[in-house]
């Protein structure tokens, strides 16, 4: 645990919860926006406070594996074998809804998503309170999520009764969501958990299905987007289309892939990409916020190679490249 959180905060975040108050905690991924998952009416705030639609499902955090049989209802043996692997950690299973998951947390969906979250201060919050906590990214939906707890309170101010600040998030990019509720186990969501890290453990291929029949977090065609309009392109483009952009009268921001490190590049900003995959997930939201901050208002990128935690960024920068709402609905 940091030295930034006591036990007094703890006890006072937990009774935050049980009151129907709103807690951010910091997790491996990214922060969440904590509710009593029992609690309907704290569960509906979660959706007001980040104006998300009330079907988008919220993933439930829970202490421990243990308490896989509180929460869900026919656990397969798949699911206990990636719990008993991956948990504490970035992956979250789709299972058959307990009854204990009011329908509110879960979109109205009678499947719920679970997680333990590998962080300190996470779990010792979830011992403390003694349930689980239905916990989204803490920002407004569709937006970049936040890594740091000043990212929380520069998006959402007092609208959250109470941060626990546990510095920058170590993972970066969202849980894995993975379906064990078919006759396949299907990744929903690439994140932290590869897709061979699950293929290695379940000794059979797992499916990445083009669409879902289960809605789960991030599916929606524009997410994790900045304010800047977000371009992808091939490697070996993206200096001469972030080039071309800037003498049209845009305000460019570039991702400069690591092949590309040390050449010259006109833009109005420049964040070079980590050669290391597992940086450059640790550092992706806040590479596009800093270009927000810097008055950007295109972005050109590219997509890395899609194995690993390479197919989570990847998704994500795809869905920050989405059509917004307002282009959605001129069609």
């Amino acid at each position: 645990m940091t030295a930034r959180i006591s036990d007094i905060d703890i006890e006072k975040a937990a009774g935050v919860l049980r009151a129907g108050g709103l807690v951010a905690l910091p997790t491996e991924t990214v922060y969440g926006l904590g509710a009593n998952a029992e609690d309907a009416a704290a569960v509906a705030r979660v959706f007001q406070v980040k104006g998300r639609p009330p079907t988008h499902p919220l993933i439930v955090h829970i202490g421990g594996a243990e308490h896989l049989g509180d929460w869900a209802d026919d656990v397969p043996a798949a699911a206990r074998l990636l719990a008993e692997r991956f948990w504490p950690g970035p992956l979250t299973l789709v299972l058959r809804r307990g009854r204990r998951v009011p329908l509110e947390a879960t979109g109205g969906l009678q499947t719920v998503a679970l997680r333990v979250p590998d962080h300190p201060i996470a779990l010792a919050l979830l011992r403390t309170f003694g349930g689980g906590v239905a916990a989204p990214s803490a920002n407004r939906f569709g937006s970049v999520s936040p890594t740091t707890a000043d990212h929380v309170r520069a998006e959402l101010g007092d609208a959250v009764n109470f941060v626990l600040d546990g510095g920058p998030c170590q993972v970066g990019v969202e849980s894995t969501i993975v379906d064990v509720t078919g006759e396949a186990v299907s990744i929903l969501r690439p994140g932290g958990v590869t897709r061979e890290d699950l293929e290695s453990v379940l000794r059979h291929p797992v499916v990445v299905p083009s669409t879902s029949r289960v809605r789960v977090p991030g599916q929606h065609p524009s997410h994790y987007a900045p304010r800047a309009r977000v371009v992808l392109v091939e490697p070996e483009k993206v200096i001469a289309e972030a080039e071309r952009a800037q003498e049209l009268g845009d305000t460019v921001g570039v991702f400069l892939p690591p092949a590309l490190a040390d050449a010259p590049v006109k833009a109005h900003a420049v964040v070079s990409v980590p050669a290391s995959v597992g940086a450059y997930a640790r550092g992706l939201y806040g590479f596009l916020r800093e270009l927000d901050q810097q008055g950007c208002d295109l972005i050109v990128a590219s997509l890395p190679v899609e194995e690993g935690l390479g197919l989570a960024i990847a998704n994500r920068l795809r869905r920050a490249a989405g059509p917004r709402p307002c282009e959605i609905s001129s069609r």
